[in-house]
């Protein structure tokens, strides 16, 4: 028999294990980055449907615009501010001016803006090399470029790292205005981190999605002391530009393309949702440094080390 009353020790009532309060999140102001289209958008949909005061950003003003125009309807609010994360001055700039709206300090980072670069190489634009000839499988990656590498990894690591740095006293301050909560940062990597293989000849890309898994490790183990939690989505394939190559007049993509993964399906927004609400209410306080696998079990069909 459930008692009356919650008391010490972690002990709760069934009123206090509902799932409108494990999972709200309308107590939270957080800011999204390339939250306008993709799992961004999905991320930045779940928030505010949910009481989430939102900030998206992003470089294409008409694209966060029309978002807010799609989307901007709910319990939460959302809002657009034009920025660019891939250099260290954009992100700076950005926590700046978070700080002049929100100067009591906000409760969620989500560190989604990422690209891929690898056109060069990519199997399903080139083909595949003879994995029995050295020479063709050398002819094939070296037609990748320093700039691919570099471009992706501004944009996919250092962009997170230097992002996250700009915002820690934000964080942190905003971490107390809810008793019982802690702030968080939640990096968008990818399965493609995990896997042993080439993704489908993405080398550059599926290189610095496994940074991003690590440097997420690295900023949970400094931001501990500051009670900043550090969690990682590392999605499986979801419709977005990035897979599907654009996205149409509600900044959706559609993918038509067969699914491997045991589930037999591309990721839906609602498993994006399901991803983020979790760990960004209050049933999520009590993990830090940990990766989530929205993949449909991809990750068992292919070598990979999680």
């Amino acid at each position: 028999m459930a008692s009356s009353s919650s008391s010490g020790g972690g002990r709760s009532t069934n009123a206090d294990l509902r799932n409108s309060l494990l999972f709200d999140v309308s107590h939270v102001t957080a800011v999204v980055t390339g939250g306008a289209t993709g799992i961004g958008l999905m991320i930045t949909q779940a928030l505010v449907a949910n009481g989430a005061k939102v900030y998206i950003t992003g470089r294409r003003q008409e694209k966060l615009d029309q978002t807010v125009r799609l989307y901007g309807e709910g319990e939460g609010r959302l809002l657009a501010i034009a920025g660019d994360v891939s250099t260290k001055e954009g992100c700076v700039r950005l926590a700046e001016e978070i700080e002049k709206r929100e100067p009591e300090g906000i409760q969620l980072l989500v560190n989604n803006a990422g690209i891929a670069r690898d056109e060069k190489t990519s199997f399903a634009k080139n083909g595949e090399p003879d994995s029995s000839s050295a020479e063709a499988i050398s002819k094939h990656f070296l037609n990748s470029t320093d700039d691919a590498w570099a471009s992706t990894f501004q944009t996919n690591v250092t962009a997170q790292y230097f992002t996250s740095m700009a915002f820690l006293p934000l964080l942190a301050r905003g971490g107390t205005v809810t008793p019982g909560y802690s702030s968080s940062v939640v990096n968008v990597s990818s399965i493609s981190g995990a896997m042993k293989g080439s993704s489908m000849g993405q080398f550059s890309y599926a290189s610095s999605k496994a940074a991003s898994t690590h440097l997420s490790r690295m900023l949970a183990t400094m931001f501990k002391d500051v009670k900043v939690r550090v969690n990682v989505i590392a999605p499986g394939v979801f419709p977005s530009e990035m897979t599907a190559g654009e996205s149409d007049e509600q900044n959706k993509s559609s993918l038509d393309m067969r699914s491997y993964n045991p589930a037999g399906r591309k990721g839906h927004d609602s498993d994006m949702a399901a991803t983020i609400l979790f760990l960004a209410g209050k049933g999520g306080v009590f993990y830090n440094e940990q990766i989530l696998y929205p993949d449909g079990g991809n990750t068992l069909t292919v070598p990979a080390q999680k």
